[in-house]
């Protein structure tokens, strides 16, 4: 396994993050004996970085997670979220943040965590995040209940912009640095290379776009996004490759992204990872990919308030 410092933190964290939402069933149901063994496998084999949060299965993974993570705790870094407990629940008040923390530690079977996090910040207003939501973790980094603290969220351009504005550890991004979209590049990461915080980059498989599984229906994407996976994979096969396998590891290689958090919940997505962290990419296929994909690159679709909404 490789690692890369995050940001100005004591972290040096695996390039591959352990995804912890598949552990709470949200795209499949996950056995949890499996899901516990994946959890030590992954640590087995160098993955030190896990995320995870509350709106995860309504607290399932959290607490799968803490199950797996017995006698293992010191060997890995722990991040978990707040602010967002179901798919149309958010509550960033400063009062829920705060009993929020301790809710997380006691499933994870901890006294902290290393990096606590303001998860999907564009559902809520600018106001409510500024006023309530970075003060009220700020008191929990003070308690020493959180080494870090950090925020997360779709809309690249409205993260940049509340980066730039307050003083974050961390910044986690999904779904804008992969085959398709690269979004991220143009001023996220600058700014983290300018501010010093670390910058981390999540769903590298656009929820299963760039894979060979089924696409979930509620998948947000543009119908000619989605329309991508089947000429991908049939490109990748030509090559003898996995498009997952490609799509892994071209977000792995970017050095400016410290790590890059896939879900897993099973051993074959585990053994799958590790083969992609391995990956040697075949000449001229990201060429290929690139053309192929030109049409509908950075086609992103937006979650949120309107009014987050900072696209030109």
């Amino acid at each position: 396994m490789d690692y890369r410092k995050l940001g100005q933190t004591d972290m040096r964290v695996s390039i591959l993050g352990y995804g912890a939402s598949p552990l709470g069933n949200v795209f499949d149901v996950c056995d949890e004996q499996e899901g516990i063994d994946s959890v030590h496998m992954a640590i087995d084999h160098g993955v030190n970085f896990f995320d995870v949060a509350p709106f995860y299965g309504e607290t399932l993974a959290e607490t799968r997670l803490g199950k797996a993570l017995k006698g293992k705790r010191k060997d890995i870094y722990l991040a978990t979220k707040c602010g967002r407990y179901g798919l149309r629940n958010f509550d960033f008040s400063y009062d829920r943040i705060i009993r929020s923390i301790d809710e997380s530690l006691e499933r994870l079977q901890t006294d902290y965590v290393d990096l606590f996090q303001l998860h999907d910040i564009e559902f809520v207003s600018r106001q409510q995040i500024t006023n309530e939501a970075i003060p009220a973790i700020q008191h929990i980094k003070a308690s020493g209940k959180a080494r870090y603290i950090g925020l997360t969220g779709l809309p690249v351009r409205y993260l940049a912009s509340l980066a730039r504005e307050h003083d974050f550890d961390t910044v986690l991004s999904w779904a804008h640095y992969n085959l398709i979209q690269d979004e991220i590049m143009d001023e996220l990461v600058p700014l983290s290379k300018e501010k010093g915080f670390g910058l981390m980059n999540a769903a590298p498989l656009v929820q299963r776009i760039l894979s060979d599984a089924k696409i979930p229906d509620w998948h947000n994407a543009p119908a000619e996004v989605k329309a991508i996976q089947a000429p991908l994979v049939a490109l990748c096969r030509a090559y003898n490759v996995p498009l997952s396998d490609v799509a892994m590891r071209f977000a792995m290689d970017q050095e400016a992204i410290s790590t890059t958090i896939v879900g897993m919940c099973d051993m074959h997505m585990i053994q799958s990872n590790l083969r992609a962290f391995h990956l040697v990419m075949p000449d001229g296929l990201l060429d290929e990919i690139a053309k192929l994909v030109a049409p509908i690159k950075n086609k992103m679709w937006f979650e949120g308030l309107p009014e987050n909404d900072l696209r030109t």
